[in-house]
């Protein structure tokens, strides 16, 4: 199976990864002129040919365009942020798992100083996100946003709002819809560590998210994330 690599654009049917990434390419997957891989600018995937390998400085001649293998579900994941070793692998894994978004979000116990220092750290997201799309042969690179309160995220849409809540919902898997379609857009509220407060669950009914639950355990947040989301994807490849 030949390995994907994204590139910022494909201009005249060529591409160019240039810096870091190309030095990747050469000095440790040792690429050469005439090998074949395939190349997304996040909106097409092509069949492509290196033209040229230099140390800093790959350049792509496509070849023909592929068709991109069918999203199932698009599953935006609203993660009340966490110390950010914990977050990253959230991130990390939730890309593998076929996320289409993740949205950070500021809970009332939400550790001070997370939420500005977030933003310092989008650029270095986006790039964890960026190479755990490669490594997975995704088509798309999930969208990492800014930051937003917690509030602003309630009224969030989609057409299926699920919260984990370790204080009551029913199992995730029981209430998933039993008609689906490809096109349905799923949003899943995880919550910080310490959980939720009763004034935030208030909000949350109030604002008609469905309350779920994974079981009797406590787990934390990433893998309570990540689990969600296997059940989620799991759930939509079996319509």
């Amino acid at each position: 199976m030949r390995r994907r690599f994204f590139v910022d654009e494909i201009r005249s049917g060529k591409a160019e990864i240039l810096g870091d990434e190309a030095r990747h390419l050469t000095r440790v997957l040792r690429v050469e002129p005439g090998q074949r891989y395939e190349i997304s600018d996040n909106r097409n995937v092509y069949l492509a040919e290196i033209e040229t390998a230099r140390k800093e400085h790959v350049i792509f001649r496509t070849i023909e365009k592929l068709e991109p293998p069918r999203e199932h579900v698009h599953v935006t994941l609203c993660a009340a942020l966490v110390k950010f070793d914990a977050f990253e692998w959230m991130i990390e894994k939730a890309t593998e798992l076929g996320i289409s978004e993740i949205i950070p979000v500021e809970a009332i116990r939400t550790e001070k100083g997370l939420e500005l220092a977030a933003r310092k750290r989008l650029e270095r997201w986006r790039r964890i996100a960026l190479e755990a799309s490669q490594q997975s042969r995704r088509a798309y690179m999930p969208v990492i946003t800014e930051p937003v309160a917690f509030d602003q995220i309630l009224s969030h849409h989609a057409a299926y709002r699920y919260v984990l809540d370790e204080c009551g919902g029913q199992p995730l898997a029981a209430i998933l819809p039993f008609e689906r379609l490809p096109s349905d857009r799923v949003a899943l509220l995880v919550g910080p560590e310490g959980g939720w407060t009763e004034e935030e669950r208030s909000a949350i009914v109030q604002a008609r998210w469905k309350q779920a639950t994974l079981g009797p355990l406590i787990l934390r947040a990433e893998t309570a994330a990540l689990a969600s989301l296997a059940v989620i994807q799991a759930g939509w490849l079996l319509h």
